[in-house]
């Protein structure tokens, strides 16, 4: 290896101009061609054929909000992975849950955790979770040229927001287009079963045991329809991915306590396959 006595040991200008807090903003103005939507895919004919996580459900209850995802991933008619990990820690007070092509989702989850630490590297504080909410509508956006060939990416985000002092859920759309929901929220594929359970079952008063139970029995319903989203596997102790952000942080819940919570709905299940009863009036 040759020495390069020629560098001076500094940071190359771009690194010291003041500018916005944004890293997508710097990788934008010094490095476009790094962004995952500048990248110019080659032309192909028909469907794509990559692999695509399924589906993201989310809840609140009084002390914050729970979210979920099913661990299936799967590439046309075929499984492509039994154990994918669809919900990821943003920062301290947030998570996001990946619907749509695994591989962009990940990287774009990535981009987005380093987008929050760069910020409060630069400003010295978090950014509100509305401005978190924003900045992923950003990166969906940039992901438009991608996702009109088939490569689309829907997120769900969730946290507990500090000044608010509650837990809020946001889901969004291919053009980045971003709604809040109150309550409980889905997407991905079986996100129209799983949103029905949902829409039966919660309530206003929920404690987080029983938001952890409602988000699991919501896949359990989307996975019973819908062939792309995985229910719980016990033979091979496979489990949702459930994490918990209340005012303490993010939490995930071990495979140990998720276990329970799974074994006790699927033993309900085998004199009710249907699942819970919602009450007629």
């Amino acid at each position: 290896m040759e020495a390069n006595f020629r560098s001076t040991g500094r940071l190359p200008a771009a690194f010291l101009t003041p500018g916005s807090s944004s890293f997508m903003d710097f990788l934008g103005n010094h490095a476009p061609e790094l962004l995952p939507g500048s990248r110019q895919l080659p032309p192909v004919m028909g469907a794509v054929e990559a692999p695509h996580g399924t589906t993201i459900v989310a809840a609140t209850f009084a002390g914050g909000v729970v979210l979920a995802g099913d661990r299936r991933a799967t590439m046309g008619n075929v499984i492509a992975q039994r154990d994918i990990e669809k919900v990821f820690p943003a920062d301290e007070y947030s998570a996001v849950g990946i619907a749509g092509t695994a591989g962009l989702a990940v990287e774009m989850v990535k981009l987005f955790q380093l987008e929050l630490e760069h910020f409060e590297k630069v400003e010295g504080a978090q950014l509100s979770l509305e401005g978190k909410a924003n900045r992923l509508s950003t990166m969906i956006r940039s992901n438009l040229g991608m996702a009109m060939q088939g490569l689309a990416v829907v997120p769900l985000f969730a946290g507990w927001d500090v000044d608010r002092a509650k837990g809020r859920i946001f889901s969004y759309d291919v053009t980045g287009g971003r709604s809040e929901e109150h309550g409980y929220a889905a997407t991905g594929s079986g996100s129209l079963f799983a949103r029905g359970a949902l829409k039966k079952l919660y309530r206003d008063d929920l404690s987080e045991d029983q938001a952890t139970t409602l988000v699991v029995q919501a896949l359990y319903d989307a996975a019973d329809d819908d062939s792309a989203t995985g229910g719980p596997d016990l033979a091979r102790r496979i489990y949702p991915v459930v994490t918990v952000i209340t005012d303490e942080g993010y939490r995930r819940l071990t495979e140990d306590l998720l276990a329970e919570t799974v074994r006790a709905i699927h033993e309900r299940r085998l004199a009710e396959p249907d699942g819970p009863r919602a009450a007629l009036l």
